[in-house]
């Protein structure tokens, strides 16, 4: 239960105390400063508490921004401030202020206010919800009191609730063709009391569903497979927009959030592949290099987002032309168009699934993610040239990096003990290379690796030492804090290869069973990225170092699928992949849900896919 302490003097006729109830909170009354710092030291400490004038007019969703987001330790509105138990110590010393400077007085002006501005005072962190048409006011005499009734009855709630549940960068696909009522769906869940994350388990269930009818390779189980896989996608939009509609994040549904997309995705390639192959067309490898290149597109929306999360704004002629062309309204959603971000690609898939083949899907799929990619990349590039992070000393390069993107590259980098244990060992000559180093040469050994197990014959000794060579390129690359320009191309290099060297080997080995134990393998290793991602986002830091040495880092992965195809056959190599994947799954999942089921774990909420 959380509680309301209204303050102030009671309006005749007002409805805040039922508001108020409606929202979940109890109601108690404060005659003065001492009367609610009493009430205040009252309420459990492990309860949401909120300070509130009595004089607030405003609507029921202006109040349940302020006060009912779970995401903020503290948060206000005018006239309102509320506090939850990692805020309360905060709110406790702002009150205890005001009640010693204000001798415990009749309230005159609005106490909320007051402790908002001492919490300001403090350097209190405190989230204030973008409101927009929404009336939140405490009106100082009569006619404002009566001038705020009449706004609020000129702005319909209810409509900006649902505007709002709604992102507002959303692909073309999702805004036109899914939005406009996926949110009345979204509305409807929450008044019969389902949660997002019940949504977001049927968008799995269904997906999966989906993946199991293309499985079946019939022209009907791929026509139902569109059908289910778009159904799909509504329950996943409809979860956010869930969530945001009733305010209902939590730390198990940011897990959910963000892993469930992937998982459902790539399990319907799976099950395209496994269709196909009752047809009689092997496509395993189409759906694996499918898989890869999508991951690796989002490594580098990361990457580059994490690089430059507290980077100034950017100056380059690439910044100003995209700014340019987000002014004039059909460019800005060619450009999210182009990129073929989730919604676009999902119909594409679910289009082309019901009206072709598995392979002219992949075929499609892959050229437009490799568009995609090359288009975001290159323009990622030139823009990383003039970037500028915040706090660069002077003398230091335009396009320096902070520690903390530093920081955040070096754990997306997921370097094992082989790398870091070489770029202990070369850190004082990597002093001396140019800032391009680190990309080049990850780029470099990466293509090495890759090439020569696509090149040589299965079991050829070369590749072993190519992938030598990839650890030390590795281990050179993060030597050194990666803070140039382009080093946040250095962890989509790395996955390249990794997940390409893994790619290529069970190609060549050309038995059944070797390809869809890579993608197992890829699967596995793509879910431990993804999961460090998230973790970085939520300020959590990254994965523990326990684990990333458990799984053997990228480069120690890499090494033991080339040392597996050198030594063993064919046949017993695909043994080896199922197992090296099982294994991999294993201690990835169990440290992934103890992470993000823990009362410990950042309550994230994925706001979409930005490719």
């Amino acid at each position: 239960m959380s509680t309301a302490i209204l303050t102030g003097q009671p309006v005749p006729g007002s409805s805040i105390e039922a508001d108020l109830r409606s929202l979940g909170f109890d109601v108690r009354s404060a005659a003065d400063t001492a009367e609610a710092e009493t009430l205040l030291a009252a309420v459990p400490g492990e309860e949401r508490v909120a300070l509130v004038d009595a004089r607030f007019v405003g609507h029921v969703h202006a109040l349940r921004l302020g006060l009912t987001d779970p995401r903020f330790p503290l948060a206000a509105i005018p006239g309102a401030v509320t506090a939850q138990p990692a805020g309360r110590q905060a709110l406790t010393r702002a009150m205890a202020r005001e009640n010693s400077a204000g001798g415990g007085t009749t309230l005159v002006d609005s106490l909320a206010d007051r402790i908002l501005t001492a919490l300001d005072t403090d350097g209190t962190e405190v989230y204030r919800p973008e409101l927009g048409s929404l009336v939140a006011t405490v009106p100082a005499d009569p006619q404002a009191r009566n001038e705020a009734r009449q706004a609020l009855t000129d702005v319909d709630d209810e409509a900006v609730r649902l505007k709002s549940a709604v992102k507002s960068r959303d692909g073309f696909f999702t805004t036109y063709c899914i939005s406009p009522y996926s949110r009345y769906i979204a509305r409807w869940c929450a008044r019969r009391g389902l949660t997002p994350n019940q949504v977001t388990t049927a968008s799995l269930i269904t997906a999966l569903i989906a993946a199991a009818c293309a499985a079946t390779g019939t022209r009907g189980g791929f026509v139902a497979a569109g059908v289910l896989l778009i159904a799909s996608f509504v329950l996943d939009c409809t979860d956010g927009q869930l969530a945001r509609y009733s305010l209902q994040y939590s730390t198990l549904g940011a897990w959910l959030d963000a892993t469930f997309d992937r998982a459902k995705e790539y399990a319907y390639y799976a099950g395209l592949a496994l269709g196909a192959a009752r047809g009689g067309d092997d496509v395993w490898a189409l759906a694996l290099g499918a898989m890869v290149l999508q991951t690796c597109r989002h490594v580098v929306d990361f990457s580059f987002n994490e690089a430059n999360h507290d980077a100034t704004a950017n100056t380059s002629p690439t910044a100003a032309l995209s700014d340019k062309l987000d002014s004039v309204g059909w460019t800005v959603w060619v450009r999210r168009m182009i990129v073929l971000p989730i919604g676009e690609r999902w119909a594409m898939i679910a289009v082309l699934t019901a009206a072709t083949t598995p392979r002219i899907t992949f075929y499609a799929l892959l050229i437009g993610c490799a568009f995609a990619a090359t288009y975001t990349t290159a323009g990622r590039v030139l823009r990383s040239l003039t970037r500028k992070a915040v706090g660069v000393p002077p003398g230091v390069k335009r396009w320096g990096r902070t520690d903390r993107a530093a920081g955040a590259l070096a754990d997306l980098a997921d370097s094992g003990p082989l790398a870091q244990g070489f770029a202990e060992a070369l850190k004082r000559p990597a002093r001396g290379l140019p800032g391009f180093t680190a990309p080049v040469v990850a780029l470099l050994g990466g293509l090495a690796v890759v090439l020569t197990g696509a090149l040589t014959g299965f079991g050829a000794p070369w590749v072993i030492v190519a992938a030598v060579a990839y650890v030390l390129t590795s281990g050179l690359a993060v030597a050194r804090p990666l803070k140039g320009a382009l080093d946040w191309l250095v962890p989509p290099f790395l996955r390249a290869a990794e997940y390409g060297t893994v790619l290529v080997l069970a190609a060549r080995a050309d038995v059944n069973g070797a390809l869809p134990a890579a993608f197992g393998l890829v699967a596995a290793v793509a879910y431990h990225h993804y999961d460090t991602v998230y973790r970085i986002r939520g300020n959590a830091g990254a994965s523990p170092a326990w684990l990333v040495r458990s799984i053997g880092g990228h480069e120690g992965r890499t090494l033991l699928v080339t040392v597996l195809a050198a030594l063993l056959t064919a046949s017993q190599f695909t043994v080896a992949l199922t197992a090296l994947a099982v294994a991999v799954a294993l201690v990835v999942l169990v440290e992934s849900i103890r992470f993000w089921v823990s009362a410990g774990a950042p309550a994230v909420h994925d706001e979409g896919e930005p490719a």
